[in-house]
């Protein structure tokens, strides 16, 4: 894979490292949502919504649509959510694995 590739790759991961970009993400798996509705959805205010939002959005793993003074977002595609639920199924089975081995 040709460097500037795997620069664009590294950003996007980059973007799935914040639990609170997390969140948005899981918020939007429903549909689109207005800023109201995430900040409602998420308990961010605004203004840190509003910067998490121009992250994704940058990565490539949300889209905006606007409606008069609204803005909407939703997923990019049906891919961001399979890889968020990929590593988080994964790491809820260690937790289950660890939480077992621990009430032993």
């Amino acid at each position: 894979m040709p460097p500037e590739l795997l620069a664009i790759l590294a950003e996007r991961f980059k973007a799935f490292a914040e639990p609170a970009r997390l969140q948005v993400l899981y918020s939007l798996r429903g549909g689109e949502k207005s800023v109201n509705d995430l900040v409602a959805l998420t308990g961010l205010g605004q203004a840190n919504l509003s910067k998490h939002l121009q992250v994704l959005h940058a990565a490539g793993l949300v889209v905006r649509r606007r409606e008069g003074a609204f803005a909407y977002h939703a997923l990019a595609d049906g891919d961001v959510l399979q890889l968020c639920d990929l590593v988080c199924g994964r790491l809820d089975k260690e937790s289950r694995a660890l939480l077992k081995a621990l009430s032993r």
